[in-house]
């Protein structure tokens, strides 16, 4: 008589007491705002993750860059039951009160991409160490320029705790090591890329002898390069900053723009689900940990770095698809 096998699937195997059945986990992700390519970029990551570690995601942001916005969306997340809400915070201040209201609720609260307040949330998942990536925007400015002349800065939100913080530090940067540099103005574009064009056309008008623009929000180079080749500039005005390669290509490749620099947004999303899976099931990260499809993290405190930079130029542009 031959021998018969039994094979069970995951469902079907059968349960013990030793074995409960893991109930599925869903994350309310929130992003500073819904349809820009970065946060698409970064959904595609947590959607990813939530499939290979079977987690429901909820991916849901404000059609507008704005924090009352936010609390709107992360209070429906908290009224459809999630498990937990991991946010990309327009506002350091205005989101603490509702994040608090979400933990007190027993919701774990993790922040990605941009911070709150400490007592708001467990973790932090920053893309790269901020002191690092202001300089080294301020140091790829200057090398373009030949540490000379006007600057200006294109920055996103002006309450998001990243774009101070790169902010920060690229005017330490100017100010310890490019005394022949200066920063003649900072405009806001509240991740609008209509506002992010207006602008930069604005102070190309206004500072006729401007040397640079640095655009540390992902919708700021694009609409600056789109700005400078119309003006007949290209290669004239330095044009880098923050934003995918998708994006810029185009200007990369006829010189209205020189660099981009950025980290993948699709890892950034899959790292955020998968360290808030591990503490929905009582892990905590630590320094050096590998995580799988995104490699070794840095943890310091109650901050996770996921990595360093990266730097686009023509060159290299096209063997990058986000």
């Amino acid at each position: 008589m031959a021998n018969t096998q039994v094979i069970y699937t995951m469902e079907a195997w059968p349960k013990t007491e030793e074995e409960p059945e893991k109930r599925q986990y869903t994350i309310g992700m929130v992003p500073k705002v819904a349809d820009i390519q970065y946060f698409h970029v970064a959904r595609e990551g947590a959607e990813e993750a939530g499939r290979d570690l079977g987690l429901n995601i909820l991916f849901e942001g404000p059609t507008i860059a704005d924090a009352s916005k936010q609390v709107d969306v992360i209070r429906q997340l908290m009224d459809r039951g999630v498990d937990a809400l991991a946010v990309s915070a327009n506002d350091p201040e205005l989101l603490v009160p509702v994040l608090r209201e979400a933990r007190a609720q027993g919701i774990r609260v993790v922040t990605w991409d941009a911070d709150v307040a400490p007592e708001a949330r467990e973790l932090f998942v920053n893309m790269v160490d901020p002191e690092l990536l202001g300089r080294h925007l301020l140091d790829t400015l200057a090398r373009f320029t030949g540490e000379q002349g006007e600057f200006a800065v294109l920055t996103g939100q002006i309450s998001a705790a990243n774009q101070t913080e790169w902010l920060h530090w690229i005017r330490v940067q100017q100010q310890e090591h490019y005394p022949g540099m200066e920063l003649v103005e900072v405009a806001v574009t509240d991740d609008d890329p209509h506002r992010a064009y207006e602008e930069a056309v604005r102070l190309l008008q206004t500072y006729p002898h401007l040397a640079g623009l640095i655009g540390p929000a992902s919708v700021a180079p694009p609409a600056a390069a789109q700005a400078v080749k119309e003006a007949g500039l290209a290669g004239k005005v330095k044009v880098l900053g923050l934003s995918t390669p998708r994006l810029m290509q185009e200007y990369l490749r006829d010189g209205s723009a020189q660099m981009i620099t950025l980290w993948s947004p699709k890892k950034l999303g899959y790292l955020t689900v998968a360290l808030v899976k591990l503490l929905l099931e009582g892990e905590t990260p630590y320094d050096g940990q590998y995580i799988d499809h995104v490699g070794q993290i840095r943890v310091n405190g109650d901050v996770v770095i996921m990595g360093e930079p990266l730097d686009f130029t023509a060159e290299n542009v096209s063997q990058y698809d986000f």
